[in-house]
């Protein structure tokens, strides 16, 4: 229908530029008008021949405008030719290359075939192998579970046999140091036995409370920590000589460290240790020493050790066992607590009159024993404690008097 169109358009318009050309040649024919010095009637046949051209010119370019395939045929015809020819070519090698994969597909089709036969006879040869190898699989997996078992087995009796090589060693270790140690202690206990030994590990050769306000204070309190310490040990070591040497051992990076600490204000606890048994007549005491900031460690009134005495404890052995294992047991509670002292003290005459009157109480009465600290106490103080027996009727006077005992 479009092309109906233009081609009506073209023909109207052809007819009226026509019309408007002979117009104007008639009108410039009759004007004598005169174009590039030409005659009139060469002039009119000018105009009459332009006016055709711009009639073909403008029927081509609406054609040209209009229709896309005139501009395509007009302008690209022969590269079209060109691509239908390439196209053409290898539309021809496409068929025989195609030929040649229907050849190959029917070769192909015809080997698949063959494979197939093949395949299905080795499926059949397969599912015969299968059942065949079906008790063997099973044989296998039970070997594999029976080496598994059996190398769990091995790693864990190698496993038993390294721990047990490693306790033998360890006890091997253990039986030599406790022999050396059983040694030792022989040694000590003989001269345990024949009072030889004077002085034992850990025990303090002097405890001393300082006030330091001023950093010059460390050396002095150092000097004379030693020089008593020294003397404690002359007179357990060396009873009945005069103390002209120093037999007191102490090293000196201990007592640079002592300094160190002691230069810091406030209120210390130093003492001096022993570092190992000691025999009399030894001419060499190893201490080290040992410094805290003072507190309090025992509270007045508080209640250091509990026992309750039964009814039928009654005997004066009993009682007294009694006794010693709350005084111990209260002990004890101090030196958890921190006490650097060795022992309590106690009156021993109330301590006496209270396992009188627990070893004449009635038979059957329960009494409830108490240790309590008769007054506060720092790190060196002594503490002193008294007893105390809670029951329904009043057996013994408190412990009122101090004095030194255990």
């Amino acid at each position: 229908m479009s092309g109906w169109l233009l081609i009506l358009a073209l023909l109207v318009l052809g007819g009226v530029l026509s019309t408007l050309g002979d117009r104007l040649g008639s009108r410039v024919g009759k004007a004598r008008l005169s174009l590039f010095n030409l005659r009139p009637r060469r002039t009119a046949v000018l105009i009459t021949v332009l006016t055709g051209s711009l009639i073909s010119a403008i029927s081509l370019g609406l054609m040209l405008l209009v229709s896309e395939r005139l501009r395509t045929g007009l302008f690209e015809l022969d590269r079209l030719e060109q691509r239908l020819r390439l196209s053409r070519q290898a539309l021809q090698s496409s068929q025989q290359k195609l030929e040649r994969s229907q050849q190959d597909l029917r070769r192909a089709e015809g080997g698949r075939l063959e494979a197939r036969n093949q395949l299905q006879a080795a499926e059949r040869q397969a599912l015969g192998l299968r059942r065949e190898l079906g008790p063997l699989i099973q044989q296998r997996q039970r070997l594999e579970q029976e080496r598994d078992r059996l190398s769990r087995d091995i790693q864990a009796k190698d496993v038993d046999i390294r721990r047990n090589r490693e306790e033998l060693q360890l006890v091997t270790t253990k039986i030599a140091s406790s022999g050396r140690e059983l040694q030792r202690l022989e040694t000590n206990l003989i001269a345990l036995r024949r009072g030889d030994v004077v002085i034992t590990s850990g025990q303090p050769l002097e405890i001393a409370k300082v006030q330091i306000d001023n950093p010059n204070q460390a050396r002095p309190v150092i000097e004379a920590l030693l020089r008593q310490s020294n003397l404690n040990a002359y007179r357990r070591v060396l009873p009945g000589e005069p103390p002209t040497r120093q037999i007191l051992m102490v090293p000196r990076s201990d007592i640079a460290k002592l300094e160190t600490v002691l230069s810091k204000r406030g209120t210390w606890v130093v003492s001096l240790i022993s570092a190992a048994n000691v025999l009399r007549g030894e001419r060499q005491v190893v201490a080290f020493p040992d410094v805290r900031p003072d507190k309090q460690v025992v509270q007045a009134g508080e209640i250091l050790a509990t026992t309750v005495l039964e009814g039928d404890e009654r005997s004066p052995e009993q009682v007294r066992g009694r006794l010693n294992l709350l005084l111990a047991s209260a002990f004890t509670r101090a030196q958890r607590q921190g006490t650097l002292t060795d022992g309590l003290q106690f009156d021993p005459s109330s301590f006496s009159q209270l396992g009188s009157a627990l070893t004449s109480r009635p038979s059957g009465q329960t009494v409830r024993l108490e240790a309590i600290a008769r007054r506060s106490a720092d790190l060196a103080d002594p503490v002193v404690v008294e007893i105390r027996a809670n029951e329904a009727a009043p057996l013994a006077p408190r412990l009122r008097r101090e004095g030194p005992g255990r």
